[in-house]
């Protein structure tokens, strides 16, 4: 695509309840899928720049596999922990059955 998205994943990669990390424009992220609605969110903790995506994913909540902070995948959103910044969150699209991430 053109406008800024960068294909990651086919859509059936992932089942809901589950997630990986993906490089998009050489930086980590992670794609998740919850409910099957597709979130991407830095693969960074703000904490201690942990992996998000050797943590583990409940519901939309993602937790830092360090400290256990816990992200809210669709905004970014700090819910738990000992962080006091959000994680960016990128935009998804699907066409097809491809997933794309906004670079």
């Amino acid at each position: 695509m053109s406008d800024g998205f960068v294909p990651v994943a086919q859509a059936d990669e992932l089942r809901p309840g589950q997630m990986k990390w993906v490089a998009v424009n050489g930086e980590r992220r992670v794609l998740a899928n919850v409910d099957g609605a597709f979130y991407a969110i830095s693969d960074v903790c703000g904490h201690r720049s942990a992996p998000l995506s050797r943590g583990k994913l409940q519901g939309h909540l993602i937790e830092c596999p360090l400290h256990f902070a816990q992200f809210d995948v669709r905004t970014g959103e700090l819910v738990n922990g000992p962080v006091s910044t959000a994680v960016p969150v990128y935009e998804v699209r699907i066409e097809g059955d491809i997933v794309y991430v906004k670079g």
